[in-house]
């Protein structure tokens, strides 16, 4: 009977072996909850040692330890948290396990401006002392709605952050903010995503240097020292991109921007409102407040008289507004590649219907060399993660080299994400999340996840 089981049991576990293997080839994938008991977790990195940094938006910095399993607070920051403030990004330096430099972006209690910082990260302690401040962006106490907030790096250690256009979203009839009278200057998004001396409503790029400065790397879009124009910013024309990524391989950058919330167009004011997913290959002006989607035009509109101008040009955007201190002629607006409504998408069906929250996600590059049980499959070689907070979705995407959408795949099938706000992949090739919760805020089910080849 002895000898029986010592051929069977073997027998048993390489058919086992075998099957499991099969189940990865066949990218079945899994969802394990790593972090639970959590309060408005918002922003994630993961080291090259598999520690999970995270940010909680109301100040604590944490960090999850796959050798125990265990979750610790590395540090607080206090911050502003009103209305979208807060602690909301975070970034690892690519160069994380010798120089232990963590970087923040984050509100300052008192202070009217949102700072992109540097820390150290001694002993897995956060050194507030350590502090550098690299980026200072201004804010109003009390201040409209759109902060943006997200970090990240490309392969060239340049860092990139995403700023909103810090405008009231709930003047403007769902359509796009332009209100230019004296006094509603925070109506007027013009003044922000469409003006080229203003650090909001865009997506900057400058490279970290060892003494706590910064630099700014060639290819931006505007060149130091152009008048009327800030050197950090890369892409401009933006409303609120709150999440994004950059390609390690094409330096290619993602995001999604949440978009305005009118459920029709109206053809004296402009198009229906849409989310947007956006790539650059290249700095560029993606076209808000003048345009959405596909570059669909707004009209210029006299909130005192409700009378309508004519429709703005992307190829010639124009920022005449008395609140704009840049540029006035702009560069060409670049179009998204997808795009979405309130209602159901006639050319994009599988994205939904109902509430809107764009956001992206890492790109992934299947490594065969990878030596993991949990790397996703092959099958999503070359795909962006793009994922929706509101519709708790997450989908892979596969753009062409001019950055058109080629496909569109559901990821993980009928599984909802519990408003999913962050997505990075670790260097075990699964992805790790940060579910929100059910709510907008307080929940009891925010956590943090890892999706991964089933074990």
């Amino acid at each position: 009977m002895m000898s029986d089981l010592s051929r069977i049991i073997p027998a048993l576990l390489l058919g086992l072996g075998a099957a499991l293997a099969d189940l990865r080839a066949a990218g079945v994938l899994g969802r394990s909850v790593l972090a639970a008991d959590l309060h408005e977790p918002i922003a994630l990195d993961v080291a090259a040692d598999g520690r999970v940094f995270f940010v909680e938006r109301r100040g604590a910095v944490k960090a999850w330890h796959p050798d125990t399993g265990a979750t610790t607070v590395v540090g607080k920051l206090d911050v502003f948290t009103g209305p979208e403030d807060g602690l909301l990004g975070l970034a690892l330096h690519p160069g994380f396990a010798t120089n232990h430099w963590l970087f923040l972006f984050h509100s300052t209690p008192g202070v009217p401006e949102n700072r992109v910082s540097r820390y150290t990260v001694s002993d897995d302690a956060l050194d507030l002392a350590s502090q550098k401040i690299l980026l200072r962006i201004p804010t109003r106490i009390p201040k409209p709605n759109h902060s943006g907030g997200g970090l990240g790096f490309d392969a060239a250690g340049n860092l990139y952050a995403s700023t909103g256009d810090y405008t009231y979203a709930d003047k403007s009839d769902g359509f796009a903010p332009l209100d230019r009278r004296p006094g509603h200057e925070l109506n007027d998004s013009e003044r922000t995503a469409a003006n080229t001396a203003d650090l909001r409503g865009k997506i900057l790029r400058i490279h970290p240097e060892p003494d706590g400065t910064a630099t700014i790397p060639a290819g931006n879009l505007f060149p130091p020292g152009m008048p009327k124009t800030c050197p950090e910013v890369y892409v401009m024309g933006c409303r609120n991109p709150f999440r994004f990524t950059v390609d390690p391989r094409t330096g290619w950058l993602y995001w999604g921007d949440v978009g305005p919330d009118a459920t029709g167009p109206d053809p004296a004011r402009g198009p229906a409102g849409f989310d947007e997913f956006n790539v650059a290959k290249a700095a560029g002006n993606f076209g808000w407040p003048y345009f959405t989607a596909d570059n669909r035009p707004y009209h210029a509109f006299d909130f005192g008289t409700r009378e309508s101008g004519p429709a703005a040009d992307p190829a010639h955007p124009v920022n005449d507004s008395p609140n704009n201190t840049g540029l006035r002629d702009l560069p060409p607006a670049k179009p998204a590649f997808l795009w979405y409504p309130p209602g159901q998408s006639s050319r994009w069906p599988e994205v939904g219907s109902g509430a809107r929250s764009a956001m992206a996600g890492p790109v992934y590059h299947f490594d065969p060399a990878l030596r993991s049980d949990r790397k996703l499959p092959a099958e999503y070689d070359g795909a962006v993660f793009l994922f929706e907070w509101e519709r708790g979705w997450i989908k892979a995407a596969w753009l062409g080299d001019s950055g058109e959408l080629r496909a569109l795949k559901p990821f993980m099938g009928d599984v909802k994400f519990k408003r999913p706000i962050c997505l990075k992949l670790g260097p075990d090739g699964a992805l790790y999340l940060i579910e929100w919760g059910s709510n907008w805020s307080d929940n009891r089910d925010a956590a943090l996840v890892r999706l991964a080849a089933a074990p």
